[in-house]
């Protein structure tokens, strides 16, 4: 994709969602991080399912460890992978308390050394509870990525680092979100809806299949 066309195609995003979110509900820092540790190999819905009864008595770590590991399960067990997100849960509260204070760390190496963190999640929570200029990548970024010609990449880390070099700083703070909405809804992954896509003139893969 075209330097010029970078800004234009991120432009034409920001207009149809001016201040996107992320779609996982959470009450704070602690209880973002909790669902997005959830979230893996999971969808959002089904988060939101599982932790709307959890978040309304728990937000806190402390409150997590006074709910306790079963408990947590009971929560959570439509979830894939309950019983290994659950003991991660319970370790990661267990060490906000004793390291920080009971409080979410800002920064990625802090959020690293919490159980079930990884890269992933750390930027999530670096971008939506900080405000940092951070990129998840997961499989609807690294595919829109990938498709458009945004920033091609054999892996989500290659993604990642080109899309922090090629998406204009202006756009910086919300393109995790706007990249993550676009092939979730309409660059999908069978069949991508090119006819209603704002932004398909600036996509390589619709300009090969129109040419």
């Amino acid at each position: 994709m075209k330097v010029q066309d970078r800004e234009h195609f991120f432009a034409t995003l920001a207009e149809k969602c001016p201040e996107p979110e992320t779609e996982l509900e959470h009450t704070n820092p602690y209880t973002l991080l909790v669902a997005v540790v959830l979230s893996a190999q999971a969808t959002d819905v089904g988060v939101n399912k599982a932790t709307k009864a959890l978040f309304e008595s728990v937000d806190t770590p402390q409150k997590m460890l006074d709910l306790g590991e079963e408990h947590l399960r009971d929560y959570i067990k439509t979830i894939g992978l309950y019983k290994t997100k659950a003991a991660n849960v319970i370790k990661l509260s267990q060490r906000l308390i004793s390291n920080f204070n009971s409080q979410v760390p800002e920064s990625r190496e802090d959020l690293e050394s919490l159980a079930g963190v990884g890269r992933k999640t750390a930027n999530v929570v670096m971008n939506v509870a900080f405000g940092h200029p951070t990129i998840a990548v997961d499989t609807h970024i690294f595919r829109v990525s990938n498709r458009t010609g945004l920033a091609p990449g054999k892996n989500p880390l290659q993604v990642e680092l080109k899309l922090e070099k090629s998406v204009p700083k202006t756009y910086l703070q919300h393109a995790h979100h706007w990249l993550i909405l676009h092939g979730r809804y309409i660059c999908k992954a069978r069949k991508p809806l090119c006819e209603i896509c704002p932004v398909s003139e600036y996509c390589d893969y619709f300009k090969k299949a129109a040419g």
